[in-house]
Parts: C-alpha cells; sequence; structure tokens
C-alpha cells in the first residue's frame, strides 16, 4: 500500500493526497493552524477511516451470513490527549445498523469481530485509545410495493 502527498502551495497547509489505488484525497487545517478549512483534517480522515474499516467488517459479516441487512451508520466520538503528540485516547464507534429481523446478538457479534479480531485500525489505535462502541438496530421499513402484493 502506498500514497503520495503533496503540498498545496505557500497559501496555506492543504494536501492532496494520491493513493496507490488511484484515488484523491485531500486534507487541510484549521485557520489558526494556517489551514484555509478546505478539507477534513488529517486526524479527521484516520479517524474517518477506522469507521469505514469497522463499518465494512460489520456489513460484510452480516451480507455473509445471509442476513437482511439494509443500511449501517456508524458515528464516531474521540478524545485526543492535551500534549504533543495529541493521540486519540478515547474513540466510541455508535452503530445504528438497518434491516429487516436482524438478531440483536448476531449484530452485536459482527461489531465485537471487527473490533477484536477484524479492523486493523482500530488494532492500531487502540495502542493509545481505548475503544468502546454501542449498538443500535432500526427495523427496516417494507417498501409500498411490498405491502400491496
Amino acid at each position: 500500500m502506498e500514497c503520495t502527498l503533496d503540498w498545496q502551495g505557500p497559501d496555506g497547509m492543504l494536501f492532496v493526497s494520491r493513493t496507490g489505488s488511484g484515488h484523491v484525497l485531500a486534507m487541510d487545517g484549521a485557520p489558526e493552524g494556517g489551514g484555509q478549512n478546505l478539507a477534513p483534517r488529517p486526524m479527521e480522515t484516520v479517524l474517518t477511516g477506522a469507521g469505514g474499516c469497522a463499518a465494512y467488517d460489520v456489513v460484510l459479516i452480516l451480507k455473509r451470513g445471509r442476513h437482511a441487512i439494509t443500511g449501517c451508520r456508524v458515528k464516531l466520538t474521540a478524545e485526543r490527549a492535551d500534549t504533543e503528540p495529541k493521540v486519540f485516547t478515547h474513540i466510541h464507534f455508535e452503530f445504528q445498523v438497518t434491516g429487516r429481523d436482524l438478531p440483536q446478538a448476531t449484530v452485536e457479534r459482527a461489531v465485537e469481530l471487527s473490533h477484536t479480531k477484524y479492523c486493523s485500525a482500530i488494532a492500531m489505535l487502540e495502542k493509545t485509545a481505548k475503544i468502546t462502541h454501542s449498538v443500535e438496530i432500526i427495523a427496516a421499513v417494507p417498501d409500498a410495493g411490498a405491502l400491496s402484493k
């Protein structure tokens, strides 16, 4: 895996990363840090990556188990150290999983497997941060077409 970052010039702190998979990601800083607030902060992208990694695992586990998952939202809240380096010290993953007849224990097990076995981002971040999670299951509303059949 690789990526290349280029600073976008002397008037700010905007960086553009080109990833090995051929995608582009921009990052910027707050105005008080010399940025222009044009893109997410680098640490926000780390947090987003952890959320994406965990959500990917949960969806994949539930789909492989042939469960009727129709949505997955993860809200992450994080605390950082007060001194440099300002590492994450606590990250909470709040999962909202939507589907039809999703067993609570099955969804919780999928989240637990992501956190303890599969998510490499969490494995790295838990070296400095306490990782916690919660799970809410939302029943999918049947579509109107299915009700008239």
